[in-house]
């Protein structure tokens, strides 16, 4: 083959291509494909793993309604979403915007708002999300600094107030809960006041903890919160949402650098979500999707929510250290709402995953070439009965993959944690 062949010019290409179709191509014919009732399995599958997670029936029924996305009853509801919110982020600030994307988009909005060419920016990274953000911040031409930690670690106090002194960012990014490594960055309040002392900006990103844990964006200083609606607040994935500080708004109003994202770009998001003007056609079966999740968190209350996911989640650990199986994570920084689950030796994540979800239709995650599964511990999958199932599959799968496992002692395990933990609420 001759580099012209593996090099071939697109406009030639397309002339090519426009040429035959002048001179009497034969049209693309008409696909016959499956329908999805052939594709899906016949039992739906328990989403147990890092997300997405299952959807309540409220959230799944207003999935289904499409409304005018400029009309009155439009505005209504995003004016509810954002005072629902505030609640779930803790905060006071008039600056609460949706995303139509995953949660990723909105880290992207939170960076591509703040920062610009010449802007330093220091991203603590210590996992996969939290190097994404600063991947990000590099292709807005910003000057960023990485503070590496170590793999199962957080960042040391003292390693922040370091690099802050040495760098003088006016923005630094951190994950709460860095969901790749199941690692819990326990000390975000304190180095957020270490920032902010600095006169640096703090963006958070709180995909996996939002509801699942205690946040307060206010009390603690955070700039810029952002989440997925996909995981704790238990929504479709795909819209999301994201909270500037009074601070962080007044550097977005008055930057003189136009945004090189024309669909991120908060200015214009505000003439929909603040004005009710057009933005772009939003999502509307999304937003009332994630209206009805977030109604759903504000009836339980957040104080009964973070009890709920705490005590689901340590009866997990509970039954998986039972089973025999080493969680990955030390207990000083470990992530309640995705617990990461060490592979035993000969067990790789594509065979468990693969194994769990055909033998016995529960979705667990992989993570990124680490030698761990995770199982997810976010809104709707902190069921008992969910517990009892996935635990029970979980022991399963490595007992038919070879890997010896006490499942008895697992099942008892989560059954006397869960116990433990009824009783405990109930005094």
């Amino acid at each position: 083959m001759n580099d012209n062949a593996l090099h071939s010019d697109p406009l030639t290409t397309s002339r090519t291509s426009a040429a035959a179709a002048a001179a009497g191509a034969a049209p693309v014919p008409c696909p016959t494909v499956d329908t999805l009732d052939r594709i899906l399995p016949e039992e739906p599958l328990l989403m147990m793993g890092a997300g997405p997670v299952p959807i309540p029936d409220a959230v799944a029924k207003a999935n289904t309604v499409v409304i005018n996305h400029l009309g009155d009853t439009m505005a209504r509801v995003i004016q509810q979403v954002k005072t629902m919110a505030r609640y779930v982020f803790q905060t006071r600030s008039n600056w609460v915007l949706g995303v139509a994307g995953p949660g990723s988009a909105a880290m992207e909005m939170a960076i591509s708002n703040l920062a610009w060419p010449g802007t330093r920016v220091l991203s603590i990274v210590n996992g996969f999300f939290s190097q994404r953000m600063a991947e990000m911040a590099g292709r807005v031409g910003a000057e960023v600094t990485t503070l590496d930690v170590a793999n199962r670690e957080i960042a040391s106090l003292e390693a922040v107030a370091q690099a802050i002194e040495r760098t003088r960012p006016a923005v630094v990014t951190i994950v709460h809960g860095e969901t790749s490594n199941t690692v819990w960055n326990r000390e975000l309040k304190e180095i957020v006041q270490i920032a902010k002392a600095a006169g640096a900006l703090v963006v958070v990103d709180a995909v996996c903890t939002l509801s699942t844990m205690p946040l307060e964006m206010d009390a603690w200083g955070i700039d810029v919160v952002i989440t997925g609606g996909q995981k704790g607040l238990s929504s479709i994935p795909g819209v999301s949402l994201i909270a500037f500080s009074d601070a962080a708004w007044e550097r977005v109003r008055t930057r003189t650098v136009p945004n090189t994202h024309w669909c991120l770009d908060a200015m214009l998001a505000e003439n929909f979500w603040h004005n009710a003007g057009y933005h772009y056609t939003a999502p509307v079966s999304g937003v009332l999707a994630l209206h009805e999740a977030l109604r759903l968190v504000c009836t339980e209350t957040l104080e009964k929510r973070f009890a709920r996911h705490q005590r689901c989640s340590l009866a997990l650990q509970s039954g998986v250290t039972a089973l025999g199986l080493a969680l990955y994570t030390p207990q000083t920084c470990r992530l309640n709402s995705v617990v990461g689950i060490e592979l035993p030796e000969g067990a790789t994540a594509r065979a468990v995953c693969n194994h769990i979800s055909q033998q016995y239709q529960v979705e667990i995650a992989g993570s990124f070439g680490l030698p761990i599964v995770r199982i997810g511990q976010m809104g709707e999958q902190c069921r008992e009965h969910n517990l009892f199932r996935t635990v029970h599959a979980l022991g399963r799968t490595m007992s038919d993959l070879g890997v010896k496992v006490d499942l008895p002692a697992g099942v008892a395990a989560l059954e006397e944690s869960l116990s433990a933990g009824s009783r405990e609420a109930r005094r």
